[in-house]
């Protein structure tokens, strides 16, 4: 633990707050599909997950800059940014931020960038929201 600081601010860095005994996940959705973004902030928040989104890698690493979040779930074919430029710019400037990767457009090429990069898992669309529940729990440190 760092010299002076407590448990609640070391979790409070990370993106993950600490009330009643209950720990709240911070979350970053990055996905250019508005309605997709929209529906799976509002589902994830149902569960008890704090949402922020980005609609763009760009936007993404603004949100980043200004905001503390625990995990990033991130689509891998986006316009302009995609996933993999927007990853390898999330490694280069939080190397320790778990980045969770979604597509419906997987490939071996793909895969293999992913995790050169350093993301934390892989997930294909649609997924199931119980196994993306899990993957940020367990990126988080959490249960």
């Amino acid at each position: 633990m760092l010299r002076g600081a407590s448990p609640g601010a070391l979790a409070k860095q990370w993106g993950i707050m600490i009330a009643g005994g209950e720990k709240e996940i911070t979350v970053l959705l990055v996905d250019d599909e508005a309605g997709f973004v929209e529906t799976l902030a509002r589902r994830l928040g149902r569960r008890g997950l704090a949402v922020r989104t980005a609609l763009s890698g760009p936007v993404a690493l603004e949100v980043l800059q200004q905001s503390q979040v625990a995990v990033v779930v991130l689509d891998l074919k986006m316009a302009g940014m995609d996933g993999l430029a927007t990853l390898e710019q999330i490694k280069a400037r939080h190397p320790g931020l778990p980045v969770i990767l979604l597509t419906g457009h997987g490939s071996l090429e793909s895969l293999q960038d992913i995790i050169r990069l350093g993301a934390y898992d892989y997930l294909s669309k649609p997924c199931d929201l119980e196994t993306l529940l899990e993957r940020i729990q367990s990126a988080a440190g959490v249960g």
